[in-house]
Order: structure tokens, then C-alpha cells, then sequence
């Protein structure tokens, strides 16, 4: 159905290809994930199948892509529309109508299916992904991980026969992106659609693959086999093969399921040992007995309220954080996670109850003056990106925050090395994007640093070097609070966790507590060795010695 036969991409004024040699096929009906470290070419692959490589993005493509037999080269993506459905990493982009009824139903019109026909396969896809709630909602009032779903489901309606998806769960909350991907199952097995995905978060697709692409490295050749052959080298892999890798299992697990079934041996071993409390939590402040040790808190909300339009974002929520404190907020979509965070930068103006950061009240303090005591990084980076290379944001950065020249390029390079000064920030990933909205706002070392998200676009390698900066952070004093539904990266780095559903807090308590407890939000290793409490791989490998 899709078929690379030596293909490479040089985008202009690049020195090297952003792919070379890429040579593989995915036959019809089967899920192909494409992995990688960021930056290998993932993206450019994905967008040759549809046509925006070269067309769209200009550059020079050589050897041929068919899709359907259709070459690539000489049919645009409009001429394409009808058997590749295509979804990139920002829904944003993908949107052209107001509500999400309207946008499901756009695809269709432009391809001229019949009214009836269009009304059937909207219902169905309102069910198939659990946004008949929203039919009527204008997309601008959704989260994110809504507006993700809403970017699926109009890709889905007209019914195309090969799918390319970037990212498809990354701003998805677990029980959403199994709701996804228990489509895109659906479809593959029961309608013959070819998928060919790249994604991140590995712990989430790895077992529904009929195949694994590997790309190794920038301008290394492309590695094709099983998900087990392929995890078994590729440079980036999901807690369960890391886990696997340290027990000594082959063939390696893919599920917790599978490495459930193998862990006995394992337990055993780990059950004399003495479970040290993980490196990225401890006991919070706020859950301890009141001491004149403990510091006054840097954020305080009490009986925080927050209308919009028809929909109440939060209800009496209560939130302290302390200096050196992470906090990770968790729950679904819509929550009211971002909600949240925005109070704490003083984007919302509450309708009840109060806010109060480093002593001012946010959406009442100017700007200039609030900078210096909370920065955000949102889920869209590029509302913060406004400069035409790396070098002038990071400059603007240093300026902005009266910060010695040079400082925000070095947090960049720590963060994510090898990206070039003379890069336009739209040319970047979007994992790249938001790496480089968060040095920008890091220059300022706000005592109070709030992330949206963080983790979205960035590869294992890219999330462990954000750990290891935000935890410096923390001894530093900085206080964390980060909205996620990455439920390793909480696991690895959160002190605390606090759950949010329908604009409430339901939980708010120590990382293992909270997260151990909960069948959607317990990360793969405590899955795995339950009812143990472990939570990440690295805990798992210091207690073996």
C-alpha cells in the first residue's frame, strides 16, 4: 500500500538530508510504527506519504514514495485526499471550521459524499471517539487532548485507506489514547486500513504493531522488523523493554500483560530488598505536621472557581506549593488542568475564591512584574516564539530576563544539543518547539515554573535531560507545577500528585500513593510488579545493586 524505494529528502539551504536511503514497505491492513530518537526524520517520512514532502515543504525528494500506486512526486496532496487521511502533531493547523460537528463533516464535502452518507459517518465517529458530548462545542473551548481527538475524527470520516499519524496520543490522558488506539486497532483489523504512525509515548502503541521502523539516528538506514526484533536495538524504547532488558527476558515483553507473566522471578528478588524512596520523590511540606522549618508556600488558591462561557473549568479547588516542590496535575481531558495553570500565570481571571503567587495576585499584577515570579510554558510553544532564528529567542530571552548573554543558548544545548542558531523556530519539531519555549522561559528562573504538557514531542533521551534540569531546579528551590498525562514522567519526577476530574480535586497526596492506587494514571512498572511499589526502571535497577 505504501512504498519507499530509496528515498531522501534535503530540505533548502540544509547541508545533510533530513533522511537518507529509506527503503521499506507497509503492506495493506497492517500498523506500522515508525520510532526514533527527535530529530532522525520521522516527521519528514510520514508527510512524504501524503504528499507535503516535496510539495509543501519545498526541497528536494529523491527516489519514490507510491501510495496506493501513486507516485508522490506527481500527485499533489489535494490528489491524494481520498486515500490518505493524514494528522500531524499540531490539531490546531488541521482545523478550517468552528465546531466540532462542522469539522468532522468538512472532509467529506470537499470530497462530495452524499448528505445522508455524511450524517451516518459522523455519528459513528462521534461514538468511535467519544466526543458526542461535544457535537456542538466550539473547537476554540476544548483542551487539547479534545481538540487531538477532533483532529482524528476528521481524518476518519471519509473513510481513507491509508492513515499517517504524527504523535496521535501525546496530548491524550491514558484512558483517552486507549480509546484511540483501540480504534485505529478497529479499523486496521476489521476494515483493512493501512496506519503508519509515529509516536513517543512507546509504552502506549509498542503491542499494537504489526511492524517496527527504526530510525537509528540522524541520516542512519532505516531498521524494519517485529516490535520484539526491533525493541531489542532501537536506541529509544518504553519502561516494559527497559525493564525486560534489565531482568534478562527473551524475547522481550511488549505489554505489562506479557511481563506480568515473567515477573515472578523478579518479585522474589525484589522483595527482600529495601524500597528507598524514588529519586524524584519525597515527603511534601504540605503533607507533613506544620514545623518553623517549613517554608511559606510560593503559590496558595483557596475555593478557586472558574466559569467559561457555559462550563465550569474548576470548582473550589485548593492548592499550596512550596519551594522545591514538583507537582504533577493529572486527570482526563478537560479536567481543568490548564485551567489551573492559567490562574497561577494570570491568563484567567477567577470567578471565585482566590489566587495568590509569591504575594501578588496574578491576574491583577502587570506582566513585567509577574515574569519575575511565575513563568509557563503552554502546550502551543510557538505563542511564545516570535523571533525568525534559534539565536534571536534566545537573545530576546536573555534580554527580557536581564540574564548574562548566552544563557538561554546553553540551556538549550543542554536540553536538546545540535539544533543550529540560524534555524527558524517553524522549522523545528514540535518537541524542539517546546524545548526551546521552555529555556526561554527558564532564563528568567521564576521561583514558580509551570508546564503544560512538557513532555509532548520529546523522545526518552530528550525527557530524561528535562528531568534531570527540573530537578535541579527543585534543589535550587524552584517550585514545580506541571500539568501531564504522562504518567512516567510523573512517576520519575513529582514529589506530589494531584488528580483533577470535572473541575475538582479527588486526590491530592505523595507521587506513590496517589499513582500506585490508580489503575489509569500507575505507571508500567507498577503495573508490572504490583502489589509492590515500584515505580520506575532506574528504581527498580538501584535495589538490585
Amino acid at each position: 500500500m505504501i512504498r519507499f524505494e530509496d528515498v531522501s529528502v534535503t530540505y533548502d539551504g540544509a547541508a545533510e538530508p533530513a533522511v537518507r536511503g529509506v527503503d521499506f514497505e507497509v503492506p495493506e491492513g497492517e500498523l506500522v510504527l515508525l520510532v526514533g530518537p527527535s530529530g532522525t526524520g520521522k516527521s519528514t517520512i510520514l508527510n512524504s506519504v501524503s504528499g507535503l514532502v516535496p510539495h509543501f515543504t519545498g526541497g528536494t525528494l529523491r527516489g519514490r514514495v507510491t501510495v496506493a500506486g501513486r507516485d508522490t512526486r506527481t500527485h499533489k496532496p489535494r490528489e491524494l485526499a481520498d486515500v490518505v487521511g493524514t494528522v500531524g502533531q499540531d490539531p490546531l493547523s488541521h482545523f478550517v471550521t468552528d465546531t466540532v460537528e462542522d469539522e468532522l463533516a468538512y472532509g467529506m464535502e470537499s470530497l462530495g459524499l452524499a448528505p445522508d452518507v455524511m450524517r451516518r459517518r459522523v455519528e459513528e465517529t462521534l461514538d468511535l471517539l467519544g466526543l458526542a458530548d461535544l457535537r456542538d462545542r466550539p473547537i476554540a473551548t476544548l483542551s487539547g487532548g479534545q481538540q487531538q481527538r477532533v483532529a482524528i475524527g476528521s481524518v476518519l470520516t471519509p473513510h481513507p485507506r491509508v492513515l499517517v499519524l504524527d504523535e496521535p496520543t501525546s496530548a491524550l490522558d491514558p484512558a483517552a489514547a486507549e480509546e484511540v488506539l483501540a480504534v485505529l486497532q478497529r479499523l486496521v483489523h476489521d476494515l483493512g486500513t493501512t496506519v503508519l504512525l509515529a509516536e513517543h509515548r512507546l509504552e502506549r502503541v509498542v503491542q499494537y504493531a504489526d511492524q517496527v521502523a527504526v530510525l537509528p539516528a540522524p541520516g542512519a538506514a532505516l531498521l524494519l522488523g517485529t516490535p520484539a526484533e526491533m525493541m531489542a536495538v532501537s536506541p529509544v524504547y518504553p519502561p516494559v523493554v527497559g525493564l525486560g532488558r534489565l531482568a534478562g527476558w527473551s524475547p522481550l515483553p511488549l505489554s505489562v500483560r506479557d511481563a506480568r507473566r515473567r515477573a515472578g522471578d523478579l518479585r522474589e528478588r525484589l522483595a527482600g530488598a529495601v524500597r528507598e524512596v524514588p529519586s524524584g520523590t519525597r515527603p511534601t511540606p504540605s503533607s507533613s505536621a506544620p514545623s518553623p522549618s517549613t517554608p511559606a508556600p510560593i503559590a496558595e488558591v483557596r475555593a478557586l472557581a472558574v466559569r467559561r462561557a457555559r462550563v465550569q473549568a474548576l470548582r473550589h479547588v485548593d492548592l499550596t506549593v512550596t519551594p522545591g516542590e514538583t507537582v504533577a496535575l493529572m486527570g482526563r481531558n478537560g479536567a481543568g488542568k490548564s485551567t489551573l495553570l492559567g490562574a497561577l500565570v494570570g491568563l484567567v481571571e477567577p470567578s471565585g475564591g482566590t489566587v495568590r503567587v509569591g504575594g501578588l495576585t496574578p491576574h491583577r499584577t502587570r506582566p513585567k512584574d509577574l515574569v519575575r515570579k511565575v513563568g509557563l510554558v503552554p502546550q502551543e510553544p510557538r505563542d511564545l516564539l516570535y523571533a525568525d532564528t534559534v539565536a534571536g529567542e534566545c537573545a530576546a530571552a536573555d534580554r527580557d530576563a536581564d540574564a548574562e548573554p548566552g544563557t538561554c543558548r546553553a540551556l538549550l544545548s543542554d536540553l536538546l544539543p545540535g539544533v543550529a542558531d540560524d534555524t527558524h523556530p517553524r522549522d523545528l519539531s514540535e518537541g524542539q518547539r517546546l524545548t526551546l519555549a521552555l529555556a526561554v522561559i527558564l532564563t528568567a528562573r521564576p521561583p514558580l515554573l509551570l508546564l503544560d504538557e512538557p513532555t509532548r514531542g520529546l523522545d526518552y533521551a530528550a525527557k530524561a535531560r528535562l528531568v534531570r534540569l527540573l530537578r535541579s531546579l527543585a534543589a535550587e528551590g524552584h517550585a514545580i507545577v506541571l500539568a501531564t498525562h504522562d504518567v512516567e514522567l510523573a512517576a520519575e519526577l513529582a514529589h506530589r500528585v494531584v488528580l483533577l476530574a470535572e473541575g475538582e480535586v479527588i486526590a491530592d497526596g505523595p507521587t506513590t500513593e496517589v499513582v500506585v492506587s490508580s489503575p489509569s494514571f500507575a505507571p508500567q512498572v507498577t503495573k508490572i510488579l504490583a502489589p509492590q511499589q515500584w515505580l520506575t526502571v532506574t528504581q527498580v535497577r538501584e535495589a538490585l545493586g
